[in-house]
């Protein structure tokens, strides 16, 4: 039986990445032995133009990335939440990447729970 219990843990980067996949910025890494499930995934344009961001999803089982938002606008000095109520639940080293169209003008924040599980 696996354990429910979970710890949290919160991640905040900053979007220095131009470039997809291996070379996105890395959000957040799901750890080895762990469950996660993403109650949060927040990004604020910190640049008064509008900017595009990409977000991908890491999946280690198939070492795919596949895109949860793809050239997505965020108004000049606005933020967005990108699950709103839903979540995204992630195995050992599934990961969220992203990357923008200008380097350091959107950054992330990631809040989940993390539940320990040995079969990972």
């Amino acid at each position: 039986m696996v354990d429910r219990n979970y710890t949290t843990d919160t991640e905040a980067k900053t979007i220095a990445s131009t470039s997809a996949g291996a070379n996105a910025t890395v959000v957040y890494t799901c750890p080895p032995n762990y469950d996660a499930t993403i109650d949060i995934l927040h990004l604020s344009n910190n640049n008064s133009a509008t900017k595009k961001i990409n977000i991908q999803f890491y999946h280690a089982d198939t070492t795919d990335y596949h895109h949860v938002l793809k050239a997505h606008s965020i108004a000049g000095n606005s933020a967005e939440n990108v699950f709103n109520s839903s979540h995204v639940h992630l195995h050992a080293g599934d990961k969220i990447v992203a990357y923008g169209e200008t380097a350091n003008t959107i950054e992330a924040l990631l809040s989940c729970k993390q539940f320990y599980n040995p079969s990972r």
